[in-house]
């Protein structure tokens, strides 16, 4: 980090310069694994890192600290990680490597259990040679030489990053409910892994700049900064599945998932920029003010949406339940404007009813129902010897990938392949668990449309390939990505790509879709041609 940063309530005229220079000329490489780490900042990231509560002490020697610093010099004092500086703290001096393993040793109250390391620049016996041997043996940080540890080196900033980054690694990340269909929680802010965050001297100087000299300090609001950082990264991204939502959306993402919104009702995804509509849900206010699938979305309220993120472009276009919004929906290369009145819309999952011995299965999402209870659905409709199945997935915009799993173990054997899903880091095949419940003689037929997306396209190109159904409608919407929610223990989560699947013969689905065997168009009017076929088919 810039030297400069260390001059602290006045800026030094050598200091302004330095700022020019580092925004016009490009540094080595190694200009930022120079820079050096202030005491107070250390024990600061320290005790973050560490989950350390934060304390208050009357003795501890805070004069002349910063007030951000106040609290982190107090808990530190109570610990005794502040002994090794003397009788001053000096909170803007450089830490150096043995005062850093000293402070960490002194904040977890940890001792080594055997002497097994000497090192000629800590005296034996001393607080110093047991914060060394703590350091080896937890892989703190390595040794200069075998028998030179460097602790009165200056700690950088690049030493700092990693030794932080180690002592994440001691906190478990995760835990999983899926039994239950929880959503995973990260139970630490922080990813154990060794990438350095980009620019990270950077922002740390910016906002130690801010904290530090900023005119209007009210002004400075760290939660805020926070979520502006990590919206902004995630954006950076250019992937419109890939989300970090704050805690207020991430809770209406989540009761989306359980099967109910407020707004206007509508499944929506962006296509090159455009908000575009997947489907209308069914007897919803999108639906009421006849919207359809394939409807590209403009502006709301006079708003244009061009430009904006996913999520910002959903925003404005939710609302509370009551309240109106124009949209300007683009149609078959023709602009109109709808008015639609928002509500809080249930979103219905699974809907059966037969036309004559034909059974008729509607599924309008795989969410936490589908998943929970379609089985058991589907168990009643063969106890009723039904001649055939049509499975209607048209406009379903797709949802959990277990959830597809569970519908197709009600068609295809035990143990067969429903999708490979190629992440970054492995290939995996993704198999039926359950026996099916419907007899293997049943013909089925799959309706699909260009809202039939994700989950609905997985559950489509399988049938299609083990020869299970024959698919009638349209060519799907074409998501072929897999998408997990990480939820942090602030309310905040990520919604974040991590695979892509393809169907069981290996067919790319992303940008492509399922392309029926036998294309039928949309319904014209009150006749539904898509669903007349599938019976005709059946009967």
């Amino acid at each position: 980090m810039p030297t400069f940063l260390n001059v602290r309530g006045r800026f030094s005229r050598l200091a302004i310069l330095s700022l020019i220079v580092l925004s016009s000329i490009p540094l080595p490489a190694v200009a930022a694994e120079q820079g050096t780490v202030a005491r107070g900042d250390f024990i600061r990231n320290a005790i973050k890192v560490l989950d350390i509560p934060v304390e208050q002490d009357s003795s501890a020697p805070t004069e002349r600290v910063p007030a951000a610093l106040v609290p982190y010099i107090a808990t530190a004092h109570k610990r005794g990680a502040l002994k090794i500086f003397g009788t001053a703290i000096d909170h803007a001096k450089a830490i150096t490597r043995g005062e850093a393993m000293v402070v960490l040793m002194k904040l977890q109250n940890l001792r080594p259990g055997k002497m097994t390391k000497t090192f000629t620049d800590a005296p034996k016996g001393s607080d110093l040679a047991s914060a060394l041997q703590v350091a080896i043996d937890n892989q703190w940080m390595r040794p200069q030489r075998p028998r030179l540890f460097g602790v009165n080196k200056a700690l950088t900033t690049r030493e700092m990053t990693l030794l932080m980054k180690r002592l994440k690694r001691k906190v478990p990340a995760r835990t999983t409910s899926e039994e239950e269909g929880q959503t995973p929680i990260i139970r630490v802010q922080f990813r154990p892994i060794d990438v350095a965050l980009p620019k990270d001297e950077i922002l740390e100087a910016i906002w130690r700049l801010l904290n530090d000299e900023y005119l209007y300090k009210d002004k400075i609001n760290g939660e805020e900064a926070a979520y502006k950082a990590a919206e902004g990264l995630v954006q950076s991204l250019g992937d419109p599945y890939t989300v970090f939502f704050r805690p207020a959306k991430n809770k209406n993402f989540q009761n989306q998932i359980q099967g109910e919104v407020t707004g206007i009702g509508a499944q929506v995804e962006q296509k090159n920029g455009v908000l575009v509509i997947v489907a209308p849900l069914k007897d919803s206010p999108a639906e009421r003010a006849g919207l359809l699938a394939g409807d590209e979305i403009l502006e709301s309220d006079g708003v244009s949406l061009a430009g904006l993120s996913f999520q910002d472009a959903v925003d404005k276009v939710r609302g509370p339940k009551g309240s109106s919004v124009k949209l300007k929906i683009r149609r078959a290369g023709s602009e109109l404007e709808v008015t639609v009145v928002r509500d809080t819309v249930k979103v219905p999952e699974i809907d059966i009813s037969f036309q004559g011995a034909v059974a008729v299965v509607k599924l309008h999402q795989f969410g936490q129902i589908t998943d929970r209870d379609l089985r058991t659905f589907m168990l009643e409709v063969q106890k009723q010897n039904p001649s055939g199945i049509v499975l209607d997935l048209r406009n379903n915009p797709g949802g959990l990938l277990h959830a597809a799993t569970i519908v197709l173990s009600n068609f295809l054997s035990e143990g067969t392949v429903v999708a490979t899903i190629n992440s970054s880091t492995e290939n995996k095949i993704e198999v039926t668990a359950d026996p099916p419940t419907v007899n293997v003689n049943v013909p089925m037929v799959v309706l699909v449309n260009k809202g039939s997306a994700s989950a609905s396209e997985i559950v489509a190109g399988a049938l299609q390939d083990h020869k299970r159904a024959r698919i009638v409608g349209e060519t799907t919407f074409g998501k072929g990505t897999v998408q997990q929610v990480l939820q942090f223990n602030d309310g905040s989560s990520l919604k974040m790509t991590v695979a892509e699947w393809h169907t069981p013969l290996e067919r790319k689905i992303d940008g492509v879709g399922i392309e029926p065997d036998i294309k039928v168009e949309g319904s014209q009017g009150d006749r539904d041609e898509q669903m007349l076929r599938a019976l005709e088919l059946l009967r």
